[in-house]
């Protein structure tokens, strides 16, 4: 129709970018202070880099992608150069480092978080955007410096809320694998990246699944068939042999695998590397329910260069609707000695592990309900918008005690701001009407014991009366008397 105004814009988000509020948002940030804190203390420097790189100085060396050149959000500067968002922390770490190298104290040790993008399908626990949380160590060639990653990510779980034994760093090695697949005369770079996808789903699809895999090929439930990596019998016994004799081993039993994997030149360096790393857990006290070999891990094979780890959270979580989750693989890292060296035309050792901070926390968040998380303000409810300014005086009380608080704002009465402290996840709201103020009281209503206590309450008429959770005080034990309330809410005594 001519003439008609044109029509509003559509409010919508973009598909994989996720907006974070309340519950999730506070986790979040939880994780980051609590995972970052343990590595600060293990002597990392802080270092934020920009969100956007020039695209030839990030590089074609995204992590477990079939392209590596794809998957990033670009654009074009004023001056013609391309610039693309961060698809990971660790790029523009190397470019920082061998940008700076001759003024940085070597080995440079840095740790950074912050959000990165990366343009792929997104899906169920998959973003374009999320957080990450990382260590990095460059210019420190030892296995001493892949092992230090490996005991301070298994502290930061734990710091995160793993229990012991929770959280258990699996550990591989890109050199005893390429040692494996010179044992079996594989050459060929598209049947040696099957071989090692073949091994990277032995946990889901077991030896035989696995052994399918590496021969002629696999069909599975749906009909679908997977091709295979073409090798003969001897090799696929090598290969599982491999993989029977790594699950899991620590110490003196890693030499078990040297008949396997040992005796090629990359196989000797990948087992001494991982002989030498287990040495330091030794010496740290971490045992095999912290720390172990797997031979399935198989990581960035674009992108590392040596031993690889994954960070395994063995937690089921249930939601409030009894839906069961498992927490799983929440990080990972390894050794990439040619990042760096890339710019500098010379060797640059680097090692570093990465948690993923966002997926941990929606996962982690789920089996959060309201009543669990009441990490709101206090809210200050107003019984009589004349007398707001008393609210505004007690509220400003609580603040200066460190305790935060809010005047409730809008214009509705006391059912909906209940329900406005409800849906903020306040714990308490402190209530002065006309009674009270006359009497120099008030009263504060402890929210998560009232429902509790409501609970055992059918009758309406008893509810008022007995009117669950809530107290009256004295207007100057306010700030006392709402402290005790926040103390028993988070279990404290």
């Amino acid at each position: 129709m001519t003439g008609s105004a044109p029509l509003p814009p559509q409010a919508r988000k973009p598909r994989g970018l996720p907006d974070r509020h309340g519950r999730l948002f506070k986790r979040e940030r939880e994780l980051l202070e609590a995972v970052s804190g343990v590595y600060q203390r293990w002597g990392f420097e802080p270092l934020e880099t920009g969100a956007l790189e020039y695209a030839d100085a990030l590089g074609k060396f995204l992590p477990d992608q079939d392209r590596p050149n794809e998957g990033v959000f670009a654009l074009t500067d004023d001056d013609g150069q391309w610039l693309s968002l961060r698809y990971d922390l660790t790029a523009p770490l190397a470019r920082y480092a061998a940008e700076n190298w001759d003024s940085l104290p070597k080995p440079f040790r840095r740790t950074a978080f912050g959000p990165v993008w990366r343009n792929e399908k997104p899906g169920p626990g998959r973003f374009r955007e999320f957080l990450q949380c990382d260590a990095d160590t460059v210019g420190a060639a030892g296995p001493e410096a892949d092992a230090e990653m490996v005991a301070m990510a298994v502290e930061a779980l734990e710091a995160a809320g793993a229990a012991p034994g929770e959280a258990v760093l699996k550990v591989n090695s890109r050199q005893l694998l390429n040692g494996v697949l010179e044992a079996v005369g594989s050459e060929d770079a598209a049947t040696r990246l099957t071989i090692l996808r073949a091994l990277d789903k032995l946990d889901r699809l077991g030896q035989s699944g696995v052994a399918d895999l590496l021969g002629s090929g696999r069909r599975d439930e749906s009909g679908d068939f997977t091709k295979g990596a073409g090798l003969n019998k001897a090799a696929i016994d090598r290969v599982l042999a491999f993989a029977q004799a790594g699950r899991g081993v620590r110490g003196e039993t890693l030499a078990s695998l040297e008949p396997v994997a040992g005796d090629t030149e990359q196989g000797k360096a990948g087992l001494a590397a991982l002989m030498g790393m287990d040495r330091v857990f030794d010496a740290l006290g971490f045992g095999s329910d912290r720390v172990r070999f797997d031979p399935s891990i198989v990581r960035g094979l674009e992108y590392y260069t040596g031993p690889v780890f994954e960070a395994e959270w063995a937690r089921e979580v249930r939601t409030p609707d009894g839906e069961v989750f498992r927490v799983g693989s929440v990080g990972g890292g390894g050794r990439y000695d040619d990042l760096v060296s890339r710019f500098r035309g010379e060797l640059v050792p680097a090692t570093g592990f990465s948690v993923g901070i966002s997926r941990l926390a929606s996962v982690l968040s789920l089996a959060e309900t309201e009543t669990q998380t009441r990490s709101g303000p206090v809210v200050v409810l107003v019984m009589d918008k004349a007398e707001i300014a008393r609210a505004f005086q007690h509220a400003q009380r609580l603040r200066a005690a460190g305790i935060a608080a809010e005047v409730y704002l809008g214009a509705s009465g006391m059912k909906a701001q209940m329900k406005y402290a409800d849906r903020r996840g306040a714990p308490a709201v402190v209530i002065e009407g006309s009674s009270e103020r006359a009497a120099g009281v008030l009263q504060i209503k402890d929210l998560a014991l009232g429902e509790a206590l409501a609970q055992s309450i059918s009758d309406n008429r008893a509810w008022k009366e007995e009117r669950p959770g809530q107290i009256e005080v004295p207007v100057g034990d306010l700030e006392a008397s709402v402290k005790a309330v926040l103390a028993r809410s988070r279990g404290q005594k």
